[in-house]
């Protein structure tokens, strides 16, 4: 589920075994989906909602968790927006999800939206770490609040799966969402 990636200092509770952390970080990715499980709907789309998400998986190892990133990491091959960035940047984010979301009239409407949910959340990078995880969470929310079950992109121990969603990832990076969508549609079932 979660995969730790800093630093054992960094984390409140001082677990310095990465095994340990990464299982207290499934835990919190547990707790977010009981988070988004109990939303009301309709849903209010903004900055905050998606800040809260990120503080629900991570507030019980990190002090950064819910809080916008200081710093630019490198993050693949790319530099995501400096930090003085990220506020208009999730406000003209969510002002967008919340507009396509609004406005799903089919299937085809409904994976648009949670591809590109997905993907400028992860383009954003509004978080120190957890990022990804983040986009998980939203994108399943969305897909939940429209009568459909959570989309599991790739696998976790699944190198190939992680591959061809790194893939998908990199060509939306260039505005071509085909391939998340793709991957998206093979997963969108309705909730029973």
């Amino acid at each position: 589920m979660g995969e730790y990636t800093d630093a054992p200092e960094d984390n409140i509770l001082n677990i310095s075994d990465k095994q340990e952390l990464n299982n207290q970080e499934a835990k919190g990715i547990l707790r977010a989906e009981d988070y988004i499980f109990n939303l009301d709907l309709p849903l209010d789309i903004n900055p905050f909602l998606i800040k809260d998400i990120h503080h629900a998986a991570f507030h019980h190892l990190y002090l950064w968790a819910g809080k916008f990133r200081t710093s630019t990491p490198t993050v693949g091959n790319f530099l995501p927006p400096p930090p003085s960035q990220i506020p208009g940047h999730m406000y003209q984010y969510t002002d967008e999800v919340n507009h396509r979301y609004n406005n799903i009239n089919n299937e085809d409407d409904l994976v648009r939206c949670l591809a590109y949910a997905h993907h400028r959340l992860v383009w954003i990078h509004p978080f120190t770490n957890g990022n990804g995880r983040t986009s998980r969470l939203f994108t399943d929310l969305l897909a939940y609040s429209k009568g459909y079950q959570g989309i599991q992109l790739y696998q976790r121990d699944a190198s190939e799966d992680k591959k061809k969603y790194l893939q998908a990832i990199r060509q939306a990076d260039i505005l071509d969402y085909s391939e998340l969508e793709n991957m998206i549609r093979t997963q969108l079932r309705a909730l029973e």
